[in-house]
């Protein structure tokens, strides 16, 4: 594998763990990833229930709490830890500038595009910016905003493909579309961003997510021009992600059919694991009364059949009977728990063996192949 470059950010592993919220990846998952060479991620979403003892006011819990995990995952690595902040979320101006003001390495920003992201950057800030999209055109519009508004370039951009966990940036009938699947998106996006490179003369590499499990899958989507690669859900099965135990069962327990699409009460379709709480939704025997919250923009609790806070926070303590387990695509793969230190290992294995072999067949298809 060769190492990704953001700036003067070198992870010598390409491979950008996701950041999973709410709680799946704070600082336990993110500073054990670093550790391994990879870009460790730091959920901001629904911190301020995490942290709710130091004070019940969510949005000042919610900056609380993401100081105390980058701090955290600071002590435990000197590797590359950054910030994944949703758009969608209502205290997304108080997460950007908490992760500039602690000194995050990277933000990481999607669910909506952050067409105002390079606005927080205080003079002397060394956090770099990478947008999270899901086309071409919305690459193309956010780098010509971004550069005609701050005169500033994104330091990477992640495409995000339709088989991603959790919220999705699709329409439902596109999660199934050839036209939407990550392996057509990588190279057009790359297209898009080299067109850009060239008339400003600048580098920024693409990240790739959605669907990427093994090792091959990393060679491959690489080889379409992306020079990293972002995933979740294999992080979820770790030891050190900070998911309660039973959150990773139900990782390992899924079986195929048991990855749905849902629609979430934010507006956007999602990908998780079917289980009861999601049938007792779907009888309507689920309905909140008040929103103790505020968390997302588009949320309207006059409509909302649950709580999409409350559900994710009561998954990530492992209480799934009253909340369930967002997931990507290949979810129900999972086999076993393990440490970060062996995924990682075993990915690159299989990186390395894939790539021998493709050398052997170019070989022999030089050396037989013409008659």
């Amino acid at each position: 594998m060769k190492a990704l470059k953001i700036g003067n950010l070198c992870a010598s592993v390409p491979i950008v763990q996701g950041g999973m919220g709410v709680g799946i990846s704070l600082s336990g998952l993110a500073s054990a990833v670093a550790d391994q060479g990879g870009i460790g991620v730091i959920s901001s979403a629904g911190l301020g229930v995490i942290y709710n003892d130091y004070s019940k006011d969510y949005r000042e819990a919610s900056v609380w709490g993401l100081k105390q995990e980058l701090r955290k995952a600071r002590e435990a690595t000197r590797g590359i830890v950054g910030v994944n902040v949703m758009v969608a979320m209502s205290n997304f101006a108080d997460m950007v500038r908490t992760a500039v003001a602690e000194r995050a390495d990277i933000i990481f920003s999607g669910a909506g595009l952050p067409l105002n992201l390079p606005s927080f950057l205080t003079e002397g800030a060394k956090t770099k910016l990478a947008p999270i999209v899901s086309s071409a055109r919305a690459a193309k519009l956010l780098c010509r905003k971004w550069f005609s508004e701050y005169k500033y370039v994104p330091d990477a951009i992640v495409v995000e493909g339709p088989k991603a966990g959790g919220h999705l940036g699709y329409k439902p009938e596109q999660l199934n579309d050839e036209h939407y699947a990550l392996e057509t998106l990588v190279p057009e996006i790359v297209a898009e961003v080299r067109s850009f490179e060239a008339a400003h003369g600048c580098h920024i590499p693409v990240i790739a997510g959605g669907g990427i499990y093994t090792g091959e899958d990393i060679y491959r989507i690489m080889e379409l021009g992306a020079e990293g690669v972002q995933m979740g859900t294999r992080f979820v099965t770790t030891e050190e992600c900070d998911a309660d135990p039973a959150f990773k069962q139900s990782y390992i327990e899924a079986r195929r059919e048991d990855i749905e699409i849902i629609q979430s009460p934010v507006g956007m379709p999602g990908r998780a694991i079917h289980n009861r709480f999601l049938d007792r939704v779907k009888e309507g025997l689920k309905r909140p009364k008040s929103c103790p919250f505020d968390c997302i923009k588009t949320c309207d609790v006059t409509h909302s059949p649950y709580c999409i806070m409350l559900a994710l926070y009561n998954a990530f303590k492992g209480r799934l009977q009253n909340g369930y387990a967002f997931c990507g695509a290949n979810a129900w793969r999972a086999e076993k728990i393990q440490s970060v230190r062996d995924l990682m290992a075993s990915l690159r294995a299989e990186y390395d063996a894939f790539a021998a072999r493709r050398a052997n067949f170019s070989l022999c298809d030089r050396l037989f192949g013409a008659k």
